[in-house]
């Protein structure tokens, strides 16, 4: 039988085309293993899982208990968009059969930050796929200072850690706030931990000398931070009273501001809405994690429970920009992501903490954020907290919220 050589070219271009698509890059639902290289080449890994419900992508960051879902997943052709819902951040990348590569891209407000990014489906550890096994438990608390690069600027840290086998959660506490939650590995005496948000990118690993001693610290955050931090178990380890960081200065009583809400309606604590109220004022920013662990908390349970009884929340946000219609943009992503009762105000200052104690005069200064006010019913501020620690604390966490409810079931009780 003779075949016509026409024949063979089509069953050749058939054949590259059945072969082209068994290559065609496919963004695989699962557990990936993605990671961030730093400037010092330093890596921060972390996890996520990619979800894909009728045609529809997400993504939930893994950071210990912690599930950070992300529903902006765009992928055209070989290229993938995860755009953050917070943090003003996201990632680009192209797929390249189970892998991507590309950057996480932080936008500063001035400039935009890049970090290289790469990813790995179907790798379900972090650090180690057979880690050593751990000579040490460091479960417990730490008293854990952290220090710059030359040793000064000692800053008072404390840690908690939860160590099953060479798997390790927790945080460090901090007098601003929480690194929140934390995950990792202790393989022989060495300890590995990590997390990202969208916002922020941690690395910590140390060598554990014995059951009450880690040395050799080191803290990597971002694309290009390093400190350094050694840890002594200390079980009574803690931090300086939160309440007494952040003051008025002498002579002032009450705080003033007029700022427009998202609306661009100016509003101060001198209209009729917070009058006889007990009002919370919440110093802010929307590229805050620590903020984002106090809105949800002030946003739900405790909006539920106080408002009705004559609470008023008020938030004060410095972003990372003065520009009012990116401040907006950003701000109602936050008010969306946390369903956000109360009202924000737009400061028109930036993030910057000196830039930012310019527009409240009466206080001492900002020290971190977020920074909560208490104010009571005539106006006149009684507590001043700085941080917050998140529930990646823990016992912390729930320490704190007591305390603070008491302190507002105290205020409303006054005449």
């Amino acid at each position: 039988m003779k075949i016509k050589s026409g024949y063979f070219f089509t069953i050749a271009v058939l054949a590259f085309v059945f072969s082209s698509f068994n290559h065609i890059s496919v963004f695989k639902s699962g557990i990936w293993l993605a990671k961030l290289k730093t400037t010092s080449g330093t890596v921060i890994p972390f996890n996520f899982e990619l979800k894909d419900s009728a045609g529809k992508k997400s993504i939930n960051i893994i950071n210990g208990k912690e599930r950070f879902k992300v529903n902006d997943v765009r992928v055209v052709g070989d290229s993938v968009l995860i755009k953050m819902p917070l943090f003003d951040s996201e990632i680009r990348a192209q797929l390249k059969g189970n892998t991507l590569e590309g950057n996480w891209v932080r936008h500063l407000g001035t400039k935009n930050v890049l970090v290289p990014f790469s990813a790995q489906a179907d790798v379900s550890y972090r650090f180690f796929s057979f880690p050593q096994q751990a000579k040490f438990n460091i479960s417990g608390r730490w008293s854990a200072p952290f220090t710059d690069q030359d040793g000064q600027n000692k800053d008072v840290t404390v840690g908690e850690f939860k160590q099953n086998g060479t798997d390790v959660t927790g945080t460090f506490l901090t007098t601003t706030g929480d690194y929140r939650f934390l995950q990792g590995t202790v393989s022989g005496d060495e300890l590995y931990l990590s997390c990202f948000d969208g916002s922020h990118a941690f690395l910590f690993t140390g060598k554990i000398s014995n059951e009450k001693t880690i040395v050799n610290g080191k803290f990597y955050a971002g694309a290009s931070s390093v400190s350094l931090w050694s840890a002594t178990k200390d079980e009574n380890a803690k931090l300086p009273d939160a309440y007494s960081l952040t003051v008025l200065k002498p002579g002032y009583k009450k705080i003033d501001f007029s700022f427009p809400d998202l609306d661009k309606k100016q509003v101060s604590l001198a209209d009729p809405q917070f009058k006889n109220k007990v009002v919370i004022l919440q110093i802010l920013g929307s590229w805050c994690p620590n903020c984002m662990d106090e809105t949800a908390y002030l946003s739900n349970d405790f909006y539920k429970k106080y408002h009705a009884k004559g609470v008023a929340v008020l938030g004060l946000a410095y972003e990372r920009t003065t520009d009012f219609a990116a401040s907006k943009k950003n701000l109602d992503q936050l008010k969306t992501r946390f369903n956000i009762p109360y009202d924000i105000l737009v400061t028109g200052y930036t993030s910057n903490r000196a830039e930012a104690a310019k527009s409240l005069p009466a206080l001492s200064g900002i020290v971190g954020f977020p920074t909560t006010i208490i104010i009571d019913k005539k106006g006149d501020v009684r507590k001043i907290h700085t941080g917050f620690s998140g529930p990646g604390t823990g016992d912390h966490y729930t320490e704190f919220t007591h305390e603070f409810e008491t302190l507002i079931d105290q205020l409303l009780a006054e005449k």
